[in-house]
Order: structure tokens, then sequence, then C-alpha cells
């Protein structure tokens, strides 16, 4: 910065778009903005996708885009890599399953779930096999709450934040349902405890968890609160979860790509986000979840013997052994 701006700045004054330029070009972080698709002004009023349409106007002002939170903008690269998974696909059919081209970052079709989780797992803090890029989060929720909510009679209690996002809420409030309990008496909502402060301290939070700690079976928060953007305390949290004996997971849909996070070390139990947002992998595109190693191991000698040797769990084929899953067997 240079010393007028420094000066204007010193004496509170604003300078406007010339000091906010100034700071972008001394960003370490400026470089990156290239490797971004911004619509411009333009842009956003055609009226159709041809590039002919000039009903937006002709001039290129790239527009001020402040949106990550709900859609991050395209990357450079993507449409290229959509390109050749589309031309894999077409050259090869039914074998790309099975046979990669050389040239491409792309796998064979049957591998692109493990390499998408290996690409995961360092923005997360885990291990790829904790990992898995699949379906969208609500959905991925559901799968976690019909393994890790096990409601008993003393405990059946799900606590999560008053201001949850709303799919998570009518998750929880269905699975509460699902297992014919009365939401009014399972769900615990964590709210501020002052009305005028739309933050939740993280003292309250353990306060919560101690009131309810006897009946709770599930504890379910946002890593960052999606109305308020307050970024949880989780490690403190879900160790203070597990002093009471409770399972805890984390919706990370504005934390994923955002924060750092360390699942795998913090000992968090289950994890789900989206990837459209910080992630920038555009609408519609699936989801991943986090399931910490110490939840899926399994006693292949309890299986031998008829047992399940797993987690409770809701299985598919896919979710079965790589390595005998096209034996096309009715076992794991």
């Amino acid at each position: 910065m240079d010393s007028r701006l420094a000066l204007n700045r010193q004496n509170g004054e604003e300078n406007g778009s010339e000091e906010a330029l100034a700071l972008d070009a001394s960003d370490s972080l400026h470089f990156l903005r290239s490797e971004f698709v911004i619509p411009t002004k333009d842009d956003l009023k055609r009226k159709s996708l041809s590039k002919k349409d000039t009903s937006g106007g002709t001039a290129e002002r790239t527009c001020i885009y402040l949106c990550g939170n709900s859609l991050g903008l395209q990357p450079s690269r993507t449409a290229d890599h959509i390109a050749s998974h589309l031309r894999a696909w077409a050259m090869k059919g039914v074998f790309g399953h099975f046979k990669a081209h050389e040239d491409s970052e792309i796998p064979a079709f049957v591998d692109i779930d493990d390499v998408a989780a290996q690409r995961m797992a360092p923005i997360v803090g885990a291990s790829a096999s904790e990992v898995a890029v699949m379906e969208t989060l609500t959905a991925n929720l559901h799968l976690m709450m019909a393994s890790f909510y096990r409601p008993t009679e003393e405990r059946y209690k799900i606590v999560l934040e008053g201001k949850a996002f709303p799919s998570d809420h009518y998750a929880v409030e269905s699975q509460i349902r699902h297992h014919g309990l009365d939401p009014k008496d399972a769900m615990v909502l964590v709210d501020p405890p002052e009305p005028t402060q739309p933050t939740v301290p993280t003292s309250h939070i353990l306060s919560v968890i101690d009131k309810h700690a006897s009946s709770t079976a599930l504890i379910l928060l946002s890593g960052v609160q999606y109305y308020t953007g307050q970024y949880f305390d989780v490690p403190t949290i879900t160790a203070y979860a597990h002093s009471r004996g409770i399972t805890i997971g984390w919706d990370l849909a504005h934390a994923v790509g955002n924060v750092g996070l360390h699942l795998h070390d913090w000992d968090v139990d289950f994890a789900v986000w989206c990837s459209y947002k910080y992630l920038n992998s555009g609408p519609g595109a699936i989801a991943g979840l986090f399931v910490h190693n110490k939840h899926g191991q399994v006693d292949k000698s309890a299986i031998d013997s008829g047992g399940e040797g797993y987690r409770p769990r809701l299985s598919g084929w896919w979710g079965g052994d790589k390595a005998t899953r096209f034996q096309m067997g009715n076992s794991e």
C-alpha cells in the first residue's frame, strides 16, 4: 500500500475503489481470481445463453461476487474436466468403467469415487478411507442418523441449534418421528442465551449438553452456523459430548473449504457437507460425508459366524468389498 493510502486509513478516511484495488493487488491470494469464471454485469442481464445475445449489453464489466456461501463461482478448469469425462464416456462406453486414458486426469469410472475421496480427505482433515463423496447433504444426514441415532428408553433426544438450516431441522424431526417419538420431547434446540445476541457461546452449548446428557442420544451442530457465520468450537464441543457418552455429528456445509478442519484428530464421529458453496462444484453437485475410522471397523469373524460384524447401517452393493464387488454375490 502506498503512503497516501496508508495516511488516509490512519486519518480514518475512506478512499473508495482506489484503496480496495490496492488491497486486492497486495493480497497473497490475488492470483487465484483468474482461476474462476466471474460473471459480468452484462451476463446477469442476458435473457439467453447464446453468445449472440446482446440484451444485457456489450461492455464486459465483471461483477463483484459475494455469494460463495450459496453457490461458489465456476472454476475456469471445470468445463475442460467435464468435457474430458464426456469424451471418455463417448469413446469407451461401458468399457470406460475399467479403461482409463493415459492423457486424462480422470481414472476409469469404477475408481472415480476412490480418487474423489483421496482429494477430499485433506480438505476435511481425514484419511481417504473415512470419506465418501456421494449423494446430497440431507440424504447423507439421514444415512448417518440411520446408523448413529439409536434411541433407547433412557437416551432418545437429539440436540441441535435452534436456527439450524431448515433441512437439518426437518431431517432430525423426521428421524425422531420415524422412531415413533415426539419431537416436542426428543428435539432439544440450543438458542442464544441472550435474545439480543445472535451467537451461542461455547459455554452455553456445554451447559445444554450437561442439562440433557442423561437423556441425549445424539448431538448435531453446524461447523459454521449459516445464519450468523459463527464458527463453532468443534474440538471442544466434540470432546465434551464424548465425555458425557454422547455421539456427535457436524453439518459442515458452510465450513468445508472455508475454515480449517481436522475431523479425524478432533475425534468427530461423523460429518456431512455439500460441495457447491466453498468447494465450487456447481449446482446439483454431489455431497460428502465423514465417518471416523473407529466406527468403520469390520469384524470378519463375526460375519463368518452369522453376525453383522459392523456398526448398524444401511447397506448397498457399491458399499461392499471392492475386491469381490463384481463377483455379484449377495454377501458383503
